[in-house]
């Protein structure tokens, strides 16, 4: 083990289903379920559904009945409210360590390193404030390592006499614990390179942790091996402090319905490149080009189907929405066939550099600035930002948007949207 090191995963439990709890205290022994786009598949339960038997991924239509014997709430994806209260999630845990790696909306590593006293107890203050703080559950899993922590998380979840802490470092029969931990689910492997040790009897993490190093390098080249010496207590995955920088920023939607005509193509494809170029803002990005893709649904048989994509250099560096919508949609008159009933559009912006940093013109002087153009976005984001998303918005976006993703039972926004905050009544 690798002496003194100690690192946390923090990981939010059930988090679709634990977001949709925190405003409605009605909910909190309630089984609950969260759809996919347009209502689609289960893709979010809660303890008391995955109780119940709830199946991942099974198509809701299928479970009305399920759904109405049991008395499950059912949630349409509300991905605004997730991503809001992640953001309030990693802002608590911060508060805890300066070196923390976001690795997911709802999870993150923590270095404990050097923390004094009881770190089992300090992380169950971690746990408890929160969940006080923010209204969402978590478990904390420890270790020498990145693998051996994400191990201990599992079984800190599994077993409710841990009360969702769990120390490797400190177990005194960690091979009991590794034991109990199937191979297909050790950080790293999966499914097909779970298969082939399964035929070399290794079903387990303590198995694999044994195996020979030649074995693991030869057959799991060199990332296999640094998941075996990461449970054997070496580290070999560092902790990412900082993200790495993004190299494209996309958004895409299924329709609600299918789009036959190119003005409904055009306002969806306006209100993505409208999604996307406030998110390059947020980070003080710039893009290059801009890639669209449409296509229709291939599960429908008897349908023509047809899907495409195309790309559009930009003429500088930018990230001022109306001039990326007016290559973007100049791409899909491109791509565009009538005659199809498509499912799905969305839009890659790509060649990202530091908005301070980014490669100007030598042929174009009059377009190395656009202090207006920046102005403007900036009054954009923060109107919106303070009165709500689409506040203001460009006309290019539609109004009554037919062609929107269904979402017939999402819950409110509650955190940012001023006409969605809760109401309590006396």
């Amino acid at each position: 083990m690798a002496a003194g090191r100690i690192l946390a995963l923090v990981d939010c439990n059930t988090f679709y289903a634990s977001c949709e709890k925190v405003f409605v205290p009605s909910l909190r022994n309630r089984a609950v379920v969260v759809l996919s786009n347009n209502d689609g598949c289960v893709i979010a339960r809660s303890a008391e559904a995955k109780a119940m038997g709830i199946p991942m991924g099974k198509p809701a239509f299928e479970c009305h009945e399920l759904f109405r014997r049991h008395d499950v709430a059912v949630f349409s994806s509300n991905y605004t409210l997730y991503g809001d209260l992640s953001a309030r999630v990693m802002k608590t845990l911060a508060r805890f360590t300066p070196n923390l790696e976001i690795y997911s909306i709802d999870e993150a590593f923590l270095d404990l390193t050097g923390m004094p006293g009881d770190v089992a107890g300090y992380s169950r203050h971690i746990r408890e404030t929160v969940v006080r703080w923010t209204g969402i559950p978590v478990s904390i899993g420890l270790g020498p390592t990145k693998t051996l922590a994400k191990v201990a998380n599992k079984l800190a979840k599994k077993d409710p006499a841990l009360e969702g802490v769990l120390d490797f470092g400190t177990c005194p029969d960690p091979d009991a614990l590794l034991e109990r931990v199937n191979v297909e689910d050790v950080w790293g492997i999966g499914r097909r390179y779970a298969a082939m040790l399964e035929r070399h009897g290794v079903t387990n993490a303590r198995q694999f942790r044994d195996l020979p190093r030649d074995f693991v390098r030869k057959r799991m080249t060199v990332g296999g091996l640094h998941t075996l010496l990461e449970l054997r207590g070496i580290p070999c995955i560092d902790l990412e402090t900082i993200a790495p920088a993004k190299k494209s920023v996309a958004a895409s939607r299924s329709f609600g319905k299918p789009v036959v005509h190119i003005e409904e193509m055009r306002e969806a494809l306006a209100v993505y490149v409208t999604r996307a170029a406030e998110r390059m803002r947020a980070g003080r990005l710039v893009a290059n080009g801009v890639t669209v893709w449409v296509q229709t649904n291939t599960f429908i048989a008897g349908e023509p189907q047809y899907a495409n994509s195309a790309f559009g250099a930009l003429p500088m560096a930018t990230a001022h929405t109306a001039e990326i919508l007016t290559v973007a949609l100049q791409v899909l008159d491109r791509i565009f066939r009538k005659g199809y009933r498509y499912k799905k559009a969305g839009v890659m912006l790509s060649g990202l550099e530091s908005f301070g940093c980014r490669q100007l013109s030598l042929l174009e002087p009059a377009t190395l600035a656009n202090p207006k153009g920046e102005r403007l976005m900036a009054v954009l984001d923060k109107t919106n930002a303070r009165w709500g998303r689409d506040t203001l918005r460009f006309a290019a976006c539609g109004i009554k948007q037919d062609w929107k993703m269904k979402q017939a039972m999402r819950s409110p926004h509650y955190t940012t949207s001023w006409l969605e905050l809760p109401v309590v009544k006396t």
